[in-house]
């Protein structure tokens, strides 16, 4: 194709962009509110799984040793689980760290309740806590861990915590909220997918004689096609460049929002830098495609004069 060629269709599908007012606003209009909603559930549906998966992240074996355990034995105890294929990682806290954390945890109020549990007043036990590489491990590791057990006397390990019987029902409700959303993420698609394509068609479909002439006085298919090939993903671009400045820009706002906090409860949003890639690819990606493709397609039907 020449490079004068190129140049006049460019020129014609940006004039087409210009010249059809009202439908180049409806179809921009229709790629835009379809783009937005779908932009939306997929801004949320990409926190939900990150959030979950950050959830599933904190899920830790914590060991905790019988009293009278030796030095020895912590040790041969620590080479055996770490030893373990899905154990990740393995911290052991002394029951003095735990006395220290657990008044910070409780703040306050803890210090007083806890005065005087220092040295051999100390109630609590030495522990072990334990990530493992994959958090729906978590059960098994923990069985095998428990199986150290056998065969020891004394018992080095006096209980496996890892809220059994919790940690499943986590696993089993973060499953059911990503499914949840890439359901509605993919329903919305196809909707947003058959409202723009039944717009841009609506849009050529108007202009069928403007076609009809061009092909009657001997114009080829290609020469026809190429101006509605740009016009469609100028339309698809302008349409989805909207929704994805205002989602972005909300969520940037959103993100930067001083009170807005989650460290309660441990978890924080994607980072900008992470889901502004995903959402500008998408999205611009979808209108671009959807633009040319509604054009190409609803010019195809007149092209057979």
């Amino acid at each position: 194709m020449k490079i004068s060629t190129i140049s006049r269709h460019l020129r014609e599908g940006t004039k087409n962009v210009v010249r059809n007012g009202w439908m180049t606003f409806a179809s921009i209009s229709s790629i835009a509110i379809s783009l937005f909603i779908l932009g939306v559930f997929v801004l949320i549906t990409l926190n939900v799984n990150d959030i979950a998966g950050q959830i599933e992240k904190q899920v830790e074996i914590n060991v905790y040793l019988e009293v009278n355990t030796s030095q020895d034995q912590i040790k041969a105890l620590e080479s055996q689980i770490q030893a373990i294929h899905e154990v990740k990682t393995i911290k052991f806290v002394s029951k003095e760290e735990g006395l220290v954390y657990l008044r910070q945890k409780l703040g306050e109020s803890g210090k007083a309740l806890l005065d005087g549990f220092e040295g051999d007043n100390n109630p609590l036990n030495d522990a072990f806590t334990i990530e493992v590489d994959d958090p729906r491990n978590v059960a098994v590791v923990a069985d095998q861990i428990s199986a150290l057990n056998i065969g020891k006397d004394p018992k080095p390990i006096y209980k496996v915590n890892y809220g059994k019987g919790t940690v499943e029902a986590l696993f089993k409700v973060t499953q059911i909220v990503r499914w949840i959303g890439i359901g509605i993420v993919v329903l919305l698609s196809f909707t947003a997918v058959f409202l723009i394509a039944n717009t841009i068609k609506i849009t050529i479909l108007a202009r069928r004689k403007e076609i009809s002439i061009m092909k009657l006085v001997g114009a080829t298919n290609s020469f026809i096609r190429w101006p509605f090939f740009i016009e469609g993903a100028l339309l698809g671009f302008i349409g989805s460049v909207i929704p994805t400045a205002i989602i972005l820009g909300g969520y940037w706002k959103l993100l930067n929002t001083s009170s807005l906090n989650l460290n309660l409860l441990m978890v924080e949003l994607t980072p900008f830098g992470k889901i502004a890639p995903t959402m500008m690819a998408l999205l611009l990606g979808i209108g671009m495609v959807i633009g040319i493709w509604g054009s190409l397609i609803s010019v195809r039907k007149f092209l057979r004069v």
